[in-house]
């Protein structure tokens, strides 16, 4: 029960740190709370059941997912946060407005029951691991966050747009000053955040499910890595996941009625002891 338990909880873990990397990216850069990414990480979801419906082909559903989710929020922030730059309540306004819009039309295009996504065939069945059989998704999901977290680190550290990221989320005014269109560098950066919430969605939605609330539950998660992690802080991120993965995992199963203070329980302390999270630095 104990290993199980564990690989339930970093397979969880691996789905929100693909979550809260995107968005602590954004986060850090824009200094923007984006409520809209957990409504992009749902719509991507469902998009992809849509694709995977028509196609039979799960790959191209997370591409559809990822690619719709990505120019949503590209669309939001060039139309919509681009006009309020600065102006912290209602660019927050905006994204929660754009939440409440996005979870409406889901439930008017797609109904409000839950939804599974079915798993490829060849990501079906179980292996023998430590005595305990883990399910091959579960393993898939556990290499592909570690995938995207190697190649999004590749960026960052190694390439000239990570670079400029970098720079932007210590001094964006300097970074513009220097001749940068930063305003291209927050569209690339958000979007991508956008994109990453919506493969997100359908990978998450063939491990759990699609349903309307589930956006609002998946984007409190990543709030908490985030705060525990500390904002702009790959690193950070990485801690954060594993922590909330492994506690609600544990908690669900042994102490179910307390899950909920075990979660909230670390996000407090780390407010009180180092309020910029465990990696985090002020921006």
């Amino acid at each position: 029960m104990f290993l199980s338990t564990f690989f339930n909880g970093l397979t969880l873990a691996a789905l929100l740190f693909i979550m809260a990397i995107g968005l602590n990216l954004s986060f850090g850069l824009l200094r923007v709370v984006n409520l809209s990414h957990g409504a992009f990480y749902l719509f991507g979801g469902y998009i992809g059941l849509t694709v995977l419906k028509s196609t039979g082909h799960w790959w191209l559903g997370v591409l559809c997912g990822a690619l719709v989710a990505g120019g949503i929020a590209a669309s939001e922030e060039i139309f919509l946060l681009r006009r309020v730059r600065g102006k912290s309540t209602l660019e927050t306004l905006i994204t929660l407005s754009m939440a409440i819009i996005i979870s409406d039309l889901i439930v008017v295009i797609w109904g409000g029951n839950p939804k599974m996504i079915a798993i490829p065939k060849a990501l079906k069945g179980f292996v023998s691991l430590f005595t305990v059989n883990v399910p091959i998704y579960n393993l898939f999901l556990l290499t592909f966050a570690c995938v995207i977290g190697l190649g999004l680190w590749l960026l960052i550290n190694k390439t000239k747009m990570g670079m400029i990221i970098r720079a932007g989320v210590d001094n964006f005014e300097m970074v513009s000053a220097l001749g940068i269109n930063i305003r291209l560098v927050f569209t690339l950066v958000f979007s991508l955040a956008g994109f990453m919430a919506g493969m997100a969605g359908v990978i998450g939605g063939t491990f759990l499910m699609v349903a309307p609330g589930e956006d609002w539950r998946i984007l409190t998660y990543t709030l908490l890595i985030i705060i525990i992690g500390g904002m702009g802080s790959f690193g950070g991120t990485i801690i954060g996941s594993i922590i909330i993965g492994l506690i609600f995992s544990f908690g669900s199963v042994y102490v179910p009625q307390f899950s909920l203070f075990l979660m909230f329980a670390p996000v407090a302390l780390t407010l009180v002891i180092r309020p910029k999270g465990l990696f985090g630095r002020t921006l």
